[in-house]
Formats: structure tokens, sequence, C-alpha cells
């Protein structure tokens, strides 16, 4: 109704101003861009400026930093959370103060209530202050302010931070959102929402059956429903009452009523500025959503909000990396008929679940097969992505029917060519774009004969087979090798030949299993030496999977899984063997029988101390070490009297039959000259002339046998128990 001013009976309302000094509140205004406060003389009065006898007469304008001076320190950093949770969701910001006087002493308790009003980036606040009674003890509990409400929420909200940091997955974040006990108002009903699309999902809810969930599973961003109005303004909704939710959603609330929930809080699931989804916290009892239970409420969501974008990164990151490694290390094909074969593939634990190391075997057209192994250098997405290209030219190259030497130059050829147009780029020149990070990769090229046992290796720069006989001696086998493919496009790699007895295991392995834990080539060996000899039978998986745990400790996966610990590089370990041909597979050949061939070239004479450690290795239970040192002399003598006295080859054939305790040793070196030794009687200053006497003094049985072409000189060692 409307009044007419020149009318006696007229109500006119006193100034504002008035007003407020009436009731004792002051006016403030705080600009959060120029850190400027200003107040009226009754504000100024609340806030202990001035003195009695010089009070602030109008408005002052004062820094914040003398402001802040006047709350106490607890309540200060209260009211900057209470004032950006309010900026957040564009409601009131509204906090107890306690307010102090030049000395420290507090003198009042005040209420503030302020609107912030947002302009870009920054903001006002504009409000008032009011003095207000120190509510008793009893009634502090949830005091935003004091009282043990406030040291209960900051244990929760350590120990709820804490458990959400430390889940890896979103089934294990969800676990923790809903074991979460919050201080004073514990939700029944818990609710994460994603969003896919134009549409909201739910990603995991806690106090629902799956039957409750069928009307929220696919709701449209544009609904008429909390959830999905939170997302689309990035602001939280808080429900204090079903009248209130009612009202605000009647579409949505026949489906919420049967729940019987009196209060609900949606709140924006936010990270880096882009919101991802809703959370909803339900409660079977009202809560008012005071300044500091929304707070409370705030910090679990974006807390929630992190571990979940994490947790899904981490999951697409592991998917990839699990599709890529499954993808680049195929499994092994079907049965050989004659041999039998095993591999595992064990990433590192650095990040990526998949490196430069792998194993292939592949079918040949003449019927034989290829064993691959190799490592590519690096444990990154680059070494992934070469050795992906790597194993495919392998392949390509191999199904050709090129020999394994020719199959290993083409590969360091097609290896040298893509990291030399990575380093210097599109145009051949180092500033063209390119990374200068030339890499190379180790690799073992083995061509298997499955009916003879026959195998021919080409070795680039990888660890030497290792050979298991099946008595269970176990000896690293040298053979012939070249560069690391990839250094040298003109590199050579010359073949060994050897035959896989029946019974005997070949292991072809990348430096990882060797090497892991602080090992060299050496005791990494020696370490899994044992492993190897205390294995019995034919079955490959066994033993390739007590390699690996006898690296890291027990683990339940096979080619492709994690272990649980920390890894420090890649691990691919490829087993080959001819099965026994005697009695049941876990019997030994009887009578057990050892035996070694190598071939030495004239141009290779440093391979003779090669013929020495395999011939210790294959005598290393020998009952009389010096019989031992016997064997390596003659050894010795006679392959470097092929390579003094003749143009060809020297091939050395060492066998070992018999029990333990009464074992003969054989020993011949071939060679393709017909000129036979002869016996001599040389000086004492003579510096050849004496290999046959050695062996007329060390051997118990010698001799030389003429061959169709070249000869052949023979001795033999009896084993002798030493008393």
């Amino acid at each position: 109704m409307r009044t007419d001013p020149d009318d006696e009976r007229a109500v006119c309302l006193p100034p504002v101003g008035d007003v407020l000094e009436a009731v004792a509140t002051g006016l403030w205004q705080w600009d959060e861009a120029t850190g400027v406060v200003t107040l009226d003389a009754e504000a100024a009065r609340l806030l202990a400026l001035g003195t009695p006898e010089a009070p602030i007469e109008g408005q002052i304008a004062v820094t914040e930093a003398a402001i802040r001076s006047r709350f106490h320190p607890v309540d200060w950093n209260e009211i900057k959370g209470v004032v950006n949770l309010a900026v957040l969701e564009g409601t009131l910001a509204e906090a107890r103060l306690r307010i102090m006087d030049d000395r420290g002493q507090i003198v009042r308790t005040i209420r503030s209530r302020t609107k912030p009003l947002v302009k870009g980036d920054h903001f006002k606040l504009i409000g008032t202050i009011q003095e207000v009674t120190e509510p008793p003890p009893g009634a502090s509990a949830r005091s935003p302010v004091t009282g043990d409400w406030r040291r209960s929420r900051e244990a929760f909200l350590l120990d709820a931070g804490r458990a959400l940091a430390e889940a890896r997955s979103t089934a294990e974040v969800l676990r923790v959102a809903a074991g979460l006990s919050m201080p004073g108002f514990e939700p029944n009903g818990l609710a994460v929402f994603g969003v896919q699309g134009d549409h909201l999902s739910i990603i995991g809810h806690h106090g629902h059956t799956q039957d409750d969930e069928q009307p929220f599973r696919d709701i449209r961003l544009d609904a008429q429903y909390p959830a999905a109005d939170v997302v689309r303004t990035g602001r939280a909704i808080y429900l204090s009452s079903p009248e209130e939710y009612s009202s605000r959603y009647p579409a949505t609330w026949p489906f919420v009523r049967r729940f019987d929930r009196k209060s609900w809080a949606f709140l924006p699931l936010t990270v880096a500025g882009r919101t991802m989804g809703s959370w909803m916290a339900g409660f079977a009892h009202p809560v008012s959503f005071t300044p500091d239970e929304r707070s409370v409420l705030t910090t679990v969501a974006r807390m929630l909000a992190q571990a979940l974008s994490r947790a899904g990164a981490a999951e697409t990151e592991r998917e990839l990396t699990e599709g890529l490694q499954r993808s680049m290390l195929p499994t092994l094909g079907p049965e050989i008929p004659g041999l039998s074969v095993a591999a595992r593939y064990v990433p590192t634990g650095g990040g990526l679940q998949v490196g430069g190391d792998w194993y292939d075997m592949i079918p040949l057209p003449n019927g034989r097969i290829a064993l691959v192994i190799g490592d590519v250098q690096g444990h990154d997405v680059r070494a992934a992505g070469l050795m992906g290209q790597l194993r495919i030219a392998l392949r390509a190259y191999a199904s050709e029917g090129h020999r394994p030497d020719a199959v290993l130059s083409r590969a360091s050829r097609f290896l040298y060519g893509i990291t030399d147009s990575i380093t210097y780029g599109s145009t051949g020149g180092p500033d063209a774009g390119g990374t200068a990070d030339p890499r190379f990769a180790t690799c073992l090229y083995l061509e298997a004969d499955p009916a003879t046992g026959h195998l021919e290796i080409a070795r680039a720069g990888h660890p030497d087979p290792v050979v298991r006989t099946p008595d269970g001696t176990v000896m690293i086998r040298p053979t012939a090798g070249g560069l690391p493919l990839g250094i040298d496009p003109d590199a050579d790699y010359p073949t060994t030949a050897i035959t896989l007895e029946p019974g005997e295991l070949l292991m072809l392995c990348t430096d990882g299993l060797i090497e892991t834990g602080g090992h060299d080539m050496y005791t990494g060996f020696t370490r899994l030496q044992p492993i190897l000899e205390q294995h019995r039978g034919d079955d490959l998986e066994e033993l390739a999977d007590a390699l690996v745990q006898g690296v890291h400790g027990p683990s339940s996966h096979h080619s492709t899984g994690p272990l649980v610990d920390r890894r420090e590089d890649d691990i691919a370990v490829v087993l080959l063997g001819r099965p026994s041909l005697h009695g049941a597979a876990d019997e030994p050949v009887h009578p057990p029988v050892r035996r070694i061939m190598l071939s030495v070239a004239q141009p290779e004479p440093q391979r003779i101390a090669e013929c020495r450690q395999q011939l210790r290795d294959l005598l290393h239970d020998w009952a009389d070490p010096e019989q031992v040192d016997s064997a390596v002399l003659l050894v010795s003598e006679m392959v470097t009297n092929v390579l003094v006295h003749t143009d060809g080859d020297a091939l050395l054939i060492a066998e070992a039959h018999g029990e333990l305790g009464r074992r003969r040793l054989r020993v011949e070196v071939s060679d393709s000259s017909d000129d036979l030794p002869h016996k001599r009687r040389p000086g004492e200053l003579a510096s050849s002339g004496r290999g046959l006497v050695l062996m007329e003094l060390l051997a118990d049985a010698w001799g030389v046998d003429p061959r169709g072409q070249g000869k052949s000189i023979w001795f033999e060692l009896y084993e002798a128990v030493k008393l």
C-alpha cells in the first residue's frame, strides 16, 4: 500500500545507518583484489580499532594485515575457508570470530555474515558484524570456531585424505568413500555419478541395492535432477528437508521418497577446472548444512574427485600397456614334436608395464623353427615401439628363409636406419627436429631342427645361452657373436652350430634375469645355477616359474602378469629342451653322459680360453682336481697346435661317461690337415715340441687317428678318487 507523504499518519523507515547503530551492527567491505577493508564506525569498534578515548568516527579503510591482527589466528584460517566455500557455491559466508586487542587478549566474539560478489578472478565481501555471547561449554561442540567438533573434523579429513590418496583403482576409491565416517553427520547413502556424453552414469554407490539404482542409471544432463544441475553449473546443491527436495525437483522426488531420507548434499567432482561428475550424500536425519558442514563435504568431494581422476588415469594406463604388451609379446605357438619350449616376460616396475625386452617363436619355411630373444635399450615408450618394429622385421626376414647370420645382419641395418632417421630428422640434419637419442638392441637368434636337435645360433651382443645336461650340469655355452643391432649397418654375425642332446636343456635370457638385485653377470649366473641344477624332468613351465621366482620371490603370474615388487629391468627368458629318451621324464639318463663341442677358427685364438673354461665346467664335480688341471693343459696344447701348425680350424669334442667316481673322459681335437704329429725330445730352451710328451705323461690313454680328411688327436682320463 502506498502512502501520501503529506499525510501525517504516513510511517517512514529510519535510515539504514540509524537502524544498524541501534542494534549495534557494523558494516564492512573486503576487496580481495586490492586487500583493502572498509569499515563503518560500529564495525571498527567491534574489531577493537581505535580506543575508548578516541573512537573512530565515520568510515575508515585499513589493510587486510591490520584486520588479520585483530582475529584469533585459528579463526582467520577458518574464515578464509568459509569465504572460499561461499565463493565456490555462491552462498552466504557466515562465521563466528574471536577479536583480540593490542595485547593479544580476547575481548569479544563477533558473528560475521557476508555475501561474496564475484567479478572475474576476484571478489568483494559485503556484510555485517554483530557481537554475540560466547556459547556455554556444552553448546560449543559444534561451534565453527572452537570445540571438539573441529578437532574431530580435522582428524577425519587427514584420515580421509590419506586413505583416498592410497587408493589405486576406482573400486578402491569407492570402498574408501563408503567407509568414511564424517564427524557428527554421517550419511547413510552415497552415490558417485560420472559424465558420459550428454548423460550421467552411476560409477558406484553405497547404501543402495542394484534395483535401487535403476531409475538413475541413465539421466540426461538437462534433466531436472540435483546431480545433473550440479554438473551443469559446477555448484553444490544442499537440500535440508524432504519438502525442499520435492518442491525443487518434483519430477524425481517420487523415486527418492522411498529411501526415507531427510537431507541431501550434491557436490561437484572437479579436477583442474573440469567437472567430471557429481557426488551425492544422503542423510537419515535432518542436516542444516552449516558452513562448517559444507566445508567438510566440499573438501571430501575435492579429494574424492582427485582420487577418482588418478585411479581412472592409472586404470587407463594399465589397460593400454597391458594391451600393448599382449600385442607385442605373442604366446608361443603350438607344440613342436621333439622339442619343448617355455617362455616368460616380466616387465619393469617403473611406470609402463612393457619395455624393450621380447621373445618370439617363428615357424620357418624349411620346417624348422626359430627362437628369438632380445633387449632394446631403455624402458620407455620408445623402447617398446622400437621393440615392436624390430620384432616384426625379424619375423619378416626369418620367414623369407634367410640363415641366422643374414637375419641379424638385415635386422641391424633396419634398426640402424630407423634410429638414424629419428636422430637426424627427415631432412638429414641434426637440427631437423629429430631427437639425438640413437638406440641399439641385443639379440640372439636360434634356428632349431626338431628332428635332430641341431641348432644354429647367431648372437648380437646378447648373453650367451646356458646348457644343462641330463645329470644337472649347467654350463654357459660360448657362441660367436657380433655387435648389438643398430650400431654398425655392415656388421657380420657368425653362426655357432651345436646339438641339443635328448634330456638337455637350453636357456636363453636377457640381462635382467641375471643382473637384477645388483648382481653382475658372474654372480647373477651363480645365483641361477642351483635352480637349473636342481630341476628334474621335462616340465619347462615349472622351471620358468622357478627362475623368475628365484629373482623376485613368489608370483602368481605366468607370461604377462605384473609382480608386486619393484623391478630394476625387464626380464625375458626362453627355455628349449629335448625330452629324455630313457625311462620316465623325471629319471636321469643311464649311464649319464656329458658332452661339449666347440669349434675354434684360425683367426680366433682367443677362444682357446673358452675351451679351457668349458672343460672345467664339464668336470666341475670330478673327484681329482689334478686330473682336471691336466685335462685343461692338454686341451690347450692340442687346440693351440692346430692353430699354429695347420691352416684349418680346430674342432673340440669332450665327453664324460660313467657313474660318479668311475667316469671316463675322452677328448678329441680334429683338424683338416693330413700331417701327423711326431714325438720329439725338445731341449731345455725349446719353445715347442712338448705336446705329445705331456700326453704320454698325463693321459691314461692317447692316440692319433687319421680321418678321411685330416686327423683326430685324442686322450682319455679315468676318474680316480683321491684318498
